[in-house]
């Protein structure tokens, strides 16, 4: 998975090895994180000791600035140890991407604290321009790690001018403009009470006709053609990104079963069964056949991963790889639940109990499954590219 050519400063071993500290850590605590909905402090104090929310951010800003086929690997590790930790810190890296098109000002009032955190969510939002900024008024939700948020966004819909017009971009369609503020000043809606990933803590929040200044915002359609002196790892779309990211998040989940299962097969007799798991010719079809559609996807998507970092690196990310990489996470996506699905039924009654190692990761991976990079939609948007129809960028 190294890549020679990557822009970052530590190699991908010492990033695994990071994990390694870290991970067993947030493993340990995630029950109580998924108790109280989101990680606890000694969880995520070892992921920032661990500088892992600090990926993407890029070298200038006091990032690691990775190259994206280690961001892959490292977001599958950490999922390994627990999917919501993972979650966040894919989430978490995604938005400090824009630390490469701000002012040096505005990134250094975000990531200047080494555990500066910039989160968001979908939602709807508007915005009236006033002297020296915005007035903004939203309803954000599913701000993944808004617990441990520095800085919160909410992407405008719209942005009026005085004068009641709404103010268009270049493509002739409305401005969507992000607006950044700190979380101290927003309260929270504690309302993330779900099946999975709850240690997320992907909560909710409103503002009411809230000032944000200009320098605070950003035209994320446009921000990549704007600052062209960009490293290769920010010409790369932030939705490739979280797909890329999340379907690693899935992929580390369904690894981390996968390990959990093989150890429980060599123990394990089923009641009224005289032989251990490990030993049923059913059971190690099932096994061969869950492992090998786990890395048959899993190679799909580095492959196509590596193929588009090369690509950024030589500046011409191709409208194709980009829906390349969408199809290949989508599917490493379904391919790791399934490969999930399969073996917590051949768990038996080990699977049911919250001690084991198997039920959170059920319960986690059929959330990742649910969220937008997951929709099985995504299949016939890229099928519909394969067979000649204009691509959906809204997706890629």
């Amino acid at each position: 998975m190294k890549e020679s050519s990557s822009t970052n400063s530590t190699d991908l071993d010492e990033w695994l090895d990071r994990v390694s500290i870290a991970g067993p850590i947030v493993e340990a605590e995630a029950p109580e994180s998924d108790r109280i909905r989101r990680l606890t402090d000694t969880a995520m104090s070892a992921v920032h000791e661990q500088q892992l929310m600090r990926l993407l951010l890029a070298r200038a800003a006091g990032g690691a600035e990775v190259a994206l086929p280690d961001f892959f690997a490292i977001i599958e590790a950490i999922a390994t140890y627990d999917g919501s930790t993972a979650w966040i810190v894919c989430q978490g890296n995604g938005c400090a991407m824009l630390g490469a098109y701000l002012s040096p000002p505005v990134v250094d009032s975000i990531w200047q604290d080494q555990r500066g955190v910039l989160a968001w969510g979908p939602g709807q939002a508007t915005s009236v321009a006033v002297e020296g900024g915005y007035e903004v008024t939203a309803g954000i939700s599913f701000v993944s790690g808004s617990c441990h948020a520095t800085w919160l966004a909410a992407h405008t819909s719209e942005v009026k001018e005085a004068d009641g017009t709404v103010r268009l971009g270049a493509d002739g369609k409305p401005e969507v403009r992000s607006m950044l503020f700190p979380a101290s000043e927003i309260d929270l809606n504690d309302n993330w009470d779900v099946l999975g990933l709850r240690g997320t803590g992907s909560n909710s929040f409103r503002i009411e006709k809230k000032f944000v200044p200009e320098e605070f915002t950003i035209v994320r359609a446009t921000m990549i053609e704007n600052t062209p002196d960009v490293a290769p790892l920010y010409r790369f779309p932030q939705m490739g990104i979280y797909a890329l990211g999340f379907a690693a998040v899935a992929l580390g989940i369904a690894r981390g079963f996968l390990d959990a299962f093989a150890a429980l097969a060599q123990e394990k007799k089923p009641r009224l069964v005289a032989h251990p798991l490990k030993d049923n010719p059913v059971v190690q079809d099932e096994f061969a056949r869950c492992y090998a559609r786990l890395n048959g996807a899993r190679a799909f998507l580095i492959a196509e991963i590596e193929k588009g970092w090369r690509e950024a690196l030589a500046e011409s990310l191709t409208v194709e790889q980009r829906m390349r990489i969408r199809l290949a996470s989508t599917h490493a996506t379904h391919e790791a639940k399934a490969a999930v699905d399969t073996l917590y039924d051949t768990a038996g009654t080990s699977s049911v109990f919250a001690s084991s190692p198997f039920e959170r990761r059920f319960r986690d991976i059929h959330t990742v499954a649910q969220q937008i990079q997951g929709r099985k939609t995504h299949y016939q948007s890229a099928g519909a590219y394969l067979l000649g129809h204009p691509p959906d960028m809204a997706v890629i």
